[in-house]
């Protein structure tokens, strides 16, 4: 029992910081561009980070219109914010810790605007015991992501910005005018923290959320916005679905063989039904109640590998994923039900290739 509770575990899931930190050296060591203040690498090599680099071994690890990657990487370098709005499973998050890690070598300063409610978790909070005996003091201080950002000179990551209530949001503007936080119980010089170079905030929201309309105007102004969207192109999904359901498959030891026909039927139904239009062209329907995102294909694409892993045998078959797409694609609109056995009969019965007519044969798995 011991044994079990101090043995040291493998995360789940490192940042990209590590996962990635053999492609950051490299950057860095053959970086020849210039390089803004307080940045470890050249924008240039940014945006090689992120949207790979075939000659330097550099992975695609994002899928979007280069212009946009290069107008988010600029923006940072400015005394504006940045933020990223988009569909839910856009990939908005992943975009942003990609960009802090190679910007800053740590995407790990990270503020949840859900989960702040006042001042305390936005800017800092105090030491309890220390301040009882000692009173305010910078030992006493317990500094935010946001303050550490400033103090650090960081790139510092707001998720969900728009979820933060409006009065603290005000709060976050003297921070982007001024780079500047006062703070009022420490004397002197220690309660005035000004931002070293290379601080600045990139934030995400999802556009479906009420509160990006209700953002603070002053807040709009000081961030340049930037529109994240899915995935136009098939073949480019497909690519980036495979790629990570291996990565996934690898972290929880699974060895399970990933069949490219099976996930081609997962990403296209997927894409058609997130547009509300086939690959060819055609209308058809749109799930109402789902995101059926790249990253939702994803889960669903490893969580079928884990019920081959372990009960199939070790092989992934159609069935395997069929039972699980379901279980994505109907969640609590009623209605997807009936869309997707119409999505069946329209757009997967007249398809002759043998993945799509296996796909056609376990119909009956969304009969319900």
């Amino acid at each position: 029992m011991g044994d079990n509770i101090t043995s040291v575990r493998a995360a789940q899931r490192d940042p990209a910081e590590v996962s990635y930190a053999g492609e950051l050296g490299r950057l860095i060591a053959q970086d020849d561009g210039p390089v803004p203040p307080g940045w470890q690498m050249s924008p240039r090599s940014v945006e090689r980070f992120v949207l790979g680099d075939d000659k330097l071994g550099i992975e695609r690890k994002f899928v979007a219109d280069p212009a946009i990657v290069r107008r988010i990487v600029v923006s940072l370098c400015t005394s504006r914010g940045c933020l990223l709005v988009g569909e839910p499973g856009t990939a908005k998050s992943w975009l942003s810790e990609l960009i802090a890690a190679a910007v800053s070598g740590s995407s790990t300063l990270t503020l949840q605007g859900g989960a702040v409610s006042q001042v305390g978790q936005l800017l800092y909070g105090w030491n309890e015991a220390i301040l009882q005996s000692e009173g305010p003091c910078l030992k006493a201080l317990v500094p935010s992501p946001l303050l550490r950002g400033m103090i650090e000179g960081r790139l510092v990551r707001f998720e969900e910005i728009a979820r933060c209530p409006q009065a603290l949001q005000d709060a976050l503007l003297s921070v982007l005018s001024d780079r500047v936080v006062v703070i009022p119980e420490l004397p002197g010089d220690d309660g005035v923290v000004f931002a070293r170079e290379g601080f600045n905030l990139l934030a995400t929201s999802n556009s479906i959320d009420e509160g990006v309309h209700t953002m603070s105007a002053a807040l709009k102004r000081r961030m340049d916005f930037e529109e994240i969207r899915p995935i136009r192109r098939v073949d480019d999904e497909m690519e980036v679905v495979l790629r990570e359901i291996r990565k996934q498959n690898l972290k929880a030891g699974v060895t399970v063989e990933v069949d490219p026909q099976v996930i081609e039927v997962l990403v296209t139904m997927f894409h058609e039904l997130r547009n509300g239009q086939s690959v060819d062209g055609r209308s058809t329907d749109r799930l109402a109640g789902s995101a059926l995102s790249t990253a939702e294909a994803v889960s669903v694409g490893h969580a079928a590998c884990l019920n081959a892993w372990y009960f199939g045998g070790g092989a992934m078959t159609m069935e395997h994923l069929m039972h699980h797409i379901v279980g994505s694609a109907l969640k609590d609109q009623p209605d997807d039900r009936r869309r997707l056995r119409h999505y069946f009969e329209t757009a997967v019965s007249p398809r002759k290739a043998d993945n799509w007519r296996q796909a056609w044969s376990l119909r009956s798995v969304i009969q319900g």
